[in-house]
């Protein structure tokens, strides 16, 4: 337990100070740039490099940006004047560069392509229904749209898109990447695609005409903190080489290479920079990966400490903080109705909602808002067993204590806890379990763990990956609750466990 805890503590203060942080969203093609980025900033030989890979939608990365949790990250033209800056018009770069500026921020290096929305239908629904314009879906009202989350309330999406075309249909969310299986299975009839989309032309995807050209410019940018070229020069310089490096032919290919023949991010960026490893590997046809070689890739080691980690540096001080929470719940008739009430509606909080207000809270991403969220998610059942233990031990037992003489700390810490002990760890052992579940969301934020295989299988709609987390954070699960019941044989009085087994009997 204390090695555990002191890889925790150092894993925490590595993460808080990683030199150069790169960020990007959760699609293929921002992962793919990040990683672009990140090698191309590792090679300048400047500092230490860390991608913060699949963090969530803009609205979580740029706030990661303004913060300084990350340095720069790829972004689009048109989001940065919509959705962010909240624009009516599409500016220049030089007017996006000012607007910019006065958050701290700048946007530079036009990579050399545009990736702008789009909606697509099915070719043979399309071929049908007599579908190429987008203003053709108005006369079909019964058709199904499903649409990513993200489109469906940005500024520059699917209310505003409505609005232009008079559209009928009510769209429901849907993950971007399960959004094309739907389409294919012909669950839905129309998604929102990006125009680079590696699957537009795998599935046979046509793209309605924007015939009122509602959809602006989306080029390709890196968004950075104005100081990063005054605090890396050499690094600066070395991002700068991307200009116009990539036309919007070799971005599919790239996202293609990445969904459909499941190559990954690294890979993929480093076969685009000319790294010889990379090009030897994409020269060779990729063999299809079984589910054991993506399980235990390269990964497998750092994403399970990781895990570990998160699940660890929040359950020891959730005890710490616990276990006197409960027993001043026990103790204190008018206390305790407060305190379940507070861990009670801790418990409630949605993941991601929590997460979202700790960023805020605390300005920063990764692993230190994570590990805050997981502790209080703790909370509750240790809490809750301990005031239980605690009520149920024979009201006799106590009175005889009282009666001896003994202090009140004394009879807690050699009577009352010990005889209770069975249940607080029982609770100790449900926040640990849970700890373990609700730590896969923390990849959302940057903190790494078995979800940022979950989050990148649900980016490119890979079940073999996204398995390869979820399956090891099961497995963890199951191991957390069977070392706690080997340490309740350590930890529980020899009686009380012999009178519940003759109990059972």
């Amino acid at each position: 337990m204390r090695r555990i805890a002191v890889f925790a503590l150092v894993w925490l203060c590595a993460a808080a100070q990683a030199e150069i942080n790169v960020g990007s969203k959760r699609f293929t093609e921002s992962y793919v740039l990040g990683e672009i980025l990140t090698q191309k900033a590792r090679a300048a030989g400047e500092a230490g490099v860390t991608h913060q890979q699949g963090l969530g939608n803009t609205a979580v990365v740029f706030a990661a940006l303004k913060t300084g949790s990350i340095d720069l990250y790829p972004e689009y033209t048109g989001t940065l004047a919509f959705e962010l800056l909240r624009l009516d018009h599409a500016p220049t770069l030089d007017e996006l560069s000012k607007l910019l500026a006065r958050d701290g921020l700048g946007v530079a290096i036009p990579l050399g392509f545009s990736n702008s929305y789009a909606l697509g239908v099915r070719e043979a629904r399309a071929q049908a229904l007599g579908l190429t314009r987008i203003s053709d879906l108005v006369r079909q009202p019964a058709l199904e749209l499903g649409v990513s989350q993200e489109f469906l309330n940005r500024k520059d999406g699917w209310n505003a898109l409505r609005a232009a075309y008079g559209l009928p249909q009510a769209p429901r969310g849907l993950d971007h990447g399960l959004a094309y299986e739907a389409l294919k299975a012909g669950q839905i009839d129309v998604m929102d695609v990006y125009t680079t989309d590696a699957k537009v032309g795998r599935y046979g995807v046509r793209l309605l005409q924007d015939d009122r050209r509602f959809f602006p410019p989306y080029d390709a940018v890196v968004l950075y903190r104005l100081d990063f070229p005054r605090r890396y020069p050499k690094t600066w310089a070395s991002l700068s080489e991307l200009e116009n490096r990539i036309d919007a032919k070799r971005m599919g290919e790239m996202n293609a290479a990445v969904e459909l023949d499941g190559r990954s991010f690294a890979q993929v960026a480093g076969a685009f920079l000319g790294a010889p490893a990379a090009n030897a590997q994409a020269a060779r046809p990729q063999a299809a990966r079984s589910f054991m070689q993506v399980l235990f890739g390269p990964d497998f080691g750092r994403v399970t400490l990781q895990h570990i980690a998160l699940v660890f540096a929040s359950l020891i001080p959730a005890v710490a903080v616990g276990v006197p929470l409960g027993v001043w719940a026990h103790r204190s008739r008018r206390a305790a109705p407060a305190i379940m009430a507070v861990v009670g509606l801790l418990q409630t909080i949605p993941a991601l909602a929590l997460l979202a207000f700790l960023i805020t809270l605390m300005g920063t991403i990764g692993a230190v808002p994570a590990v805050v969220a997981l502790f209080l998610y703790a909370l509750l059942p240790i809490v809750r067993n301990t005031a239980s233990g605690l009520g149920d031990i024979p009201p006799g037992v106590s009175e005889s204590a009282r009666a001896l003489g003994l202090p009140s700390g004394f009879r807690l810490r050699r009577i009352e806890l010990p005889l209770a002990s069975r249940s607080i760890l029982a609770g100790v052992k449900t926040a640990a379990v849970i700890s373990v579940g609700a730590a896969t969301i923390a990849a959302f934020i940057g903190a790494g763990g078995y979800g940022e295989r979950i989050v990148a299988g649900l980016a490119v709609n890979d079940a073999a990956v996204l398995l390869s987390g979820a399956v090891p954070a099961a497995a963890l699960a199951l191991i957390v609750q069977w070392g706690f019941d080997l340490l309740e044989r350590r930890l529980v009085p020899a009686g009380l466990r012999l009178g519940e087994g003759a109990g059972r009997a």
